[in-house]
């Protein structure tokens, strides 16, 4: 293992969103400097970082000055070509390495991969053409979510089943999806839904933040409480499954692991994000130590720290039109707001979040 890197270091980052901003800002916290590569101008990380480098996640000189520039580096997002990650990672330190993310882009690779490491999943199906896809619908019941094997995300790449007769038939939905690579997903009848933020050093010691509950709406986070209205045994098992999968992709860095809960307190698992996750922004406000920070903290080699949490919270997404609500909600005493300062608000674009702060610990 190298040694860890000085304060005053520099720390590369693919990508120039919201997630590049709050690490930027940790990473200032602890007195390092960081350099964001991204091809949009006025991103959010570049209103806060020391450098952008304004170019394609896969530009050659891009990644190049990257490098040069950087003591190490990471990333933010994970669509981005696992190629250009695996090149870089020749001359420089990537974090986390380009397996993470060659597993995580693929849906089906994904499913098989959480299976292998003994986390339970939702039935699924690899989905070829119209037939499979009327096979595997009369397999689930007629009910079942088609999605993108690669490239989806807040609920975009996704066709729902529900069984009824206005449901698109296999074939309208395999032309809908352009010949894309797809996969079904079956319903499970969760009550509710938890995820867990999980950290993992250079030298293989694993911390993570309890689980939050989590509401989705139109597919797009809407809310993460913590604490979670789940036992105490659930919360144990999902810290458990968590530590379980980030050993198994001998993972170096912050990732988000996304549940399902069942009626008996079991858990199925969805998804995992090989980087920090929305469902992790309340460690902003409400921990010692943010999702942010460990993630950082992997990256430069330092000792991961057992965060403590300070307060119960809710954490909620502004979407959009929503970020208007930040003047009122400033007037809230305890509100932590965070502005991503995108210039454009779309609808279901994430502008910004705010973590209200309940009782006190």
């Amino acid at each position: 293992m190298t040694k860890p890197l000085p304060a005053g270091s520099t720390i590369g980052i693919i990508g120039g969103g919201q997630l590049a901003r709050m690490l930027a800002l940790a990473a200032a916290r602890l007195g390092f400097k960081t350099v964001v590569l991204e091809p949009q101008q006025d991103c959010p990380a570049s209103q806060v970082t020391n450098t952008h480098i304004q170019a394609a996640y896969d530009d050659a000189d891009g990644l190049a000055r990257l490098a040069e520039m950087s003591d190490v580096v990471t990333y933010e997002f994970e669509n981005i070509d696992v190629a250009a990650v695996e090149a870089l990672a020749k001359n420089i330190a990537v974090y986390p390495a380009a397996r993470a993310l060659r597993i995580s882009q693929d849906r089906l690779v994904e499913k098989e991969f959480l299976q292998q490491s003994g986390l339970k999943t939702a039935p699924y199906r690899d989905i070829e053409n119209a037939d499979a896809l009327e096979t595997a619908l009369l397999e689930f019941g007629g009910r079942g979510i088609l999605k993108t094997r690669r490239f989806g995300y807040d609920g975009k790449g996704q066709i729902r089943f529900s069984g009824e007769k206005n449901d698109l038939s296999a074939a309208q939905a395999i032309e809908d999806f352009k010949g894309a690579p797809a996969i079904l997903e079956g319903f499970v009848d969760f009550t509710c839904e938890i995820s867990v933020i999980a950290s993992r050093g250079r030298d293989g010691s694993v911390m993570c933040f309890e689980p939050a509950e989590n509401i989705h709406k139109n597919g797009i986070l809407f809310s993460s409480t913590v604490p979670a209205s789940v036992s105490q045994a659930t919360k144990n098992e999902a810290i458990g499954e968590a530590t379980r999968l980030i050993n198994a992709l001998d993972y170096v860095g912050t990732l988000g692991l996304e549940f399902f809960v069942m009626a008996d307190g079991s858990l199925i698992a969805n998804e995992f994000a090989p980087r920090v996750h929305n469902s992790g922004h309340w460690t902003e406000a409400a921990c010692s130590v943010s999702q942010f920070e460990q993630h950082i903290r992997c990256c430069i080699g330092w000792p991961l720290t057992k965060q403590h949490r300070h307060s119960d919270c809710v954490m909620e997404n502004l979407l959009g039109n929503d970020i208007e609500k930040l003047i009122t909600l400033a007037n809230e005493s305890n509100v932590v707001l965070h502005n991503y300062g995108k210039v454009e608000a779309r609808e279901g674009r994430k502008m910004g979040h705010f973590t209200r702060l309940l009782t006190h610990k």
